[in-house]
């Protein structure tokens, strides 16, 4: 398919390029797509959730009073779950929770979400520009130029330009990604994608049948 091209001076039409229906056009997997952003959202977990037994509470092993004569039900020590302060009964300890998910679903998400991209025209392919001093003021012109400034916007990089990145570092809903390290939630929740032209060329190789 042909998608137009555009400066990111201006944001005006200077080209055109050619987009692989095998990555931009596919039938959209809306399965796949729910499976790729809730492993990434179960992958963000942190789980350091601890809580102490009954064995690691710091108290003593005496007993608090003695066992008859005082009216009281009998106590062990105040390491009981009964007691305020006591262990806790099967409370949560740190746990991994990663997983991996297949790589073809993972490749067959990026490119659902991809093709929803087009087909909503949220996507805009853009002529490779980088930022000579990283500065956050150039980034804010180009977005400006095209429209974007005020949305959540998901950029895709060709290489890891570290200048660019410091210059989108600064915009809090400017997103940054390689093309071959996309996520899937950005893409699935980014009001605008703003594409590099050799990002775009990069995609159509990467995500090719094989």
């Amino acid at each position: 398919m042909e998608r137009k091209i555009y400066s990111p001076e201006t944001g005006k039409e200077v080209g055109t390029i050619n987009l692989s229906d095998d990555v931009f056009g596919i039938e959209v997997s809306t399965g796949s797509i729910y499976y790729a952003i809730r492993n990434e959202e179960t992958n963000r977990r942190v789980g350091t959730a601890c809580t102490k037994t009954r064995s690691e509470v710091n108290y003593s092993n005496n007993k608090p009073y003695r066992q008859k004569g005082t009216g009281s039900a009998r106590r062990g020590d105040k390491k009981s779950p009964l007691a305020v302060g006591g262990g806790t009964v099967f409370g949560p300890k740190p746990k991994d929770y990663t997983y991996s998910m297949p790589k073809k679903q993972k490749r067959l998400a990026i490119k659902s979400l991809l093709t929803l991209g087009v087909q909503e025209d949220r996507l805009i392919v853009v002529e490779d520009f980088t930022s000579k001093e990283g500065k956050t003021k150039d980034m804010v012109k180009v977005l400006k130029a095209l429209s974007t400034d005020d949305q959540r916007t998901l950029m895709i990089l060709p290489e890891n330009d570290l200048l660019l990145r410091r210059a989108c570092g600064n915009i809090k809903k400017l997103h940054v990604l390689q093309y071959n390290n996309l996520n899937a939630r950005e893409l699935m929740f980014g009001k605008k994608i703003i594409v590099l032209k050799s990002a775009a060329e990069n995609l159509n190789e990467f995500y090719k049948e094989r």
